[in-house]
């Protein structure tokens, strides 16, 4: 697989691409946690929100691109 996009002649990092997925994700996954009131068990809600954004983005680069190979 290539490491950069093409997006009308700018040349952009895939990496950014799937961090970018991983965001929104996790801004997804944050309203959840905090809906059901996950955040009141964790001592340090900026750490664990930092730790979900990394094991999303672990999951977006290891599953899109099997999605995507031929």
């Amino acid at each position: 697989m290539i490491g950069e996009i093409d997006v009308y002649g700018v040349f952009v990092p895939i990496l950014l691409m799937w961090g970018l997925i991983a965001l929104a994700l996790t801004a997804v996954l944050r309203r959840i946690l905090a809906y059901i009131g996950f955040y009141r068990l964790v001592w340090h809600r900026p750490l664990v929100d930092l730790s979900l954004l990394i094991i999303v983005l672990a999951v977006v680069t290891a599953v899109v691109p099997k999605w995507i190979a031929p």
